[in-house]
């Protein structure tokens, strides 16, 4: 028997949303996204019972791609669904799956395993930071006042988790199937346009930093406290890198332009139709073919080491062996989860402005570890989100002899399309995830408005671009249905 066999009555019976029977109107999609996108910001200020609020995020600077909230029902974020996918990722880059997704049958099989290995994550990610790792520190009032004590009060906090992962993995599956996008890129815009928001127009006085324009109102008015005199050249570095920003302005617009470019750069593939006349047609090979949301899975990888270090910090404390990682206030200071860490702010390389304790030559190895892993990370799983997502060679060679188009001086041949498209495809696949991961770590380095990370930055304007594409798409087929039809 083999293990589809054995895991069938399990994947087949997970909880889903139904799909639409036929064609939902847009604004009803629309209505749907607005109403998950309200009840997402409504759960990330549910704050968990029974924990003591302001305690350390768990995910730190990788808030912003794992987006939720600390100290919240939505904890975890999207955390255990990316997670997820990325064993996902390698098992069918290795082909240990043995799924086929053309198959109706494996693909139930397929979205159920999914389904479990999140469960799985919830678990695996959420018991460790209520019981192990201490980064939700229990109020000891509420402990007090339940029978279960300090432990019952852990397994409470756990429960809240647990739900609020479930509510994601299902918000997502709403907007996927009765929305506009996907769940999971539009908790990310969400996240990371309120900080951007905040690093603008946040007034003195609210929590958090303030923001830019605020404060170069202070400036040009003379009522900004604690400030150097802009005439000299501490008062230049103030307004460059501190709270000034105009390099994380820069840095900001810089990759809004970069990323909406790149998006527009495309190869185009001639095509026409095997027995209209006259019926032509381009099929696009962008530079950013894979788009960017293979560096999700990149930074969750990293997000998921830095968690792991930690949890071992917070059980072995002075007895963690040097070499695998010192912390001074749950940060890495030295050791390989140093090294792993990403660089998320200009203080953390800039020796000769910030006096870092690190030496330069230690500082320097950290950064180019960072920029292998996400341009070598951003390539590997950029090639595994196209074969997984059906946008190969041989995948989209099958769409377009399906769909009775052909390429103009070649045979309509399902193979010959499959070569043509090689020609394009893996080369552009592997330089696409590459430059996207170069962009994330020198958005990071610069700085972004509101403390961003780059990565969140890439996503977010990219993610936004590929859903003003597929909102302009809908409105043309809600004015022109024969070509719903058409397109299937």
């Amino acid at each position: 028997m083999s293990w589809k066999e054995a895991a069938e009555p399990v994947l087949t019976r997970m909880p889903s949303v139904r799909r639409p029977e036929g064609h939902v109107p847009f604004k009803r999609k629309l209505g749907w996204t607005a109403g998950v996108l309200v009840l997402y910001f409504f759960l990330t200020n549910v704050y968990l019972y029974g924990v003591n609020i302001g305690g350390a995020d768990a995910f730190g600077q990788f808030r912003s791609i794992l987006a939720g909230g600390q100290g919240t029902v939505l904890q975890l974020g999207i955390g255990p669904i990316v997670t997820a996918s990325i064993v996902l990722q390698l098992l069918g880059g290795a082909d240990l799956l043995g799924l086929d997704t053309d198959d109706p049958r494996d693909q139930v099989l397929y979205q159920g395993l999914q389904k479990l290995l999140v469960v799985v994550m919830i678990f695996l990610t959420g018991l460790p930071m209520v019981f192990a790792g201490g980064f939700l520190q229990v109020d000891q009032q509420v402990a007090a006042s339940l029978p279960g004590g300090a432990m019952g009060v852990k397994w409470l906090i756990f429960a809240q988790i647990a739900v609020g992962g479930i509510l994601v993995l299902f918000m997502d599956e709403i907007i996927s199937k009765w929305g506009v996008g996907s769940g999971i890129g539009l908790f990310i815009i969400a996240g990371v346009s309120q900080k951007l928001l905040g690093g603008l127009f946040a007034w003195p006085g609210l929590p958090g930093e303030t923001g830019l324009i605020p404060t170069w109102i202070g400036l040009v008015t003379g009522t900004a406290e604690n400030t150097p005199s802009l005439l000299t050249g501490e008062g230049i570095q103030y307004l460059l890198l501190g709270g000034g920003g105009i390099l994380a302005l820069v840095t900001t617009v810089l990759i809004f332009a970069i990323v909406v470019y790149a998006e527009s750069v495309r190869v185009e593939i001639p095509l026409s139709h095997a027995r209209v006349k006259g019926a032509r047609g381009r099929f696009p090979v962008k530079l950013i073919y894979a788009s960017v949301l293979p560096m999700i899975l990149v930074r969750a990888l990293q997000a998921n080491l830095q968690f792991l270090g930690r949890i071992l910090y917070s059980q072995l404390g002075s007895g963690m062996p040097g070499w695998l990682g010192t912390y001074s206030q749950g940060t890495p200071t030295g050791g390989l989860f140093y090294y792993l860490a990403p660089i998320q702010a200009r203080e953390q390389w800039m020796w000769w402005l910030a006096g870092t304790a690190q030496e330069p030559w230690q500082i320097i190895l950290r950064v180019l570890i960072d920029l292998t892993f996400m341009v070598v990370g951003g390539a590997i799983f950029a090639i595994f989100w196209v074969e997984t997502t059906d946008m190969g060679p041989e995948a989209t060679a099958k769409q377009i002899q399906n769909s009775g188009m052909q390429i103009p001086g070649f045979r309509q041949n399902t193979g010959v399309i499959e070569k043509v498209m090689e020609r394009y495809i893996p080369q552009v696949t592997v330089i696409g995830g590459a430059l996207v991961g170069l962009l994330a770590v020198m958005a990071n380095m610069l700085g972004t408005i509101g403390g961003v990370s780059g990565t969140g930055l890439l996503l977010t304007v990219s993610i936004t671009y590929k859903l003003y594409e597929e909102i302009a798409e809908e409105q043309l087929m809600e004015m022109h249905p024969m070509m719903r039809d058409m397109f299937g």
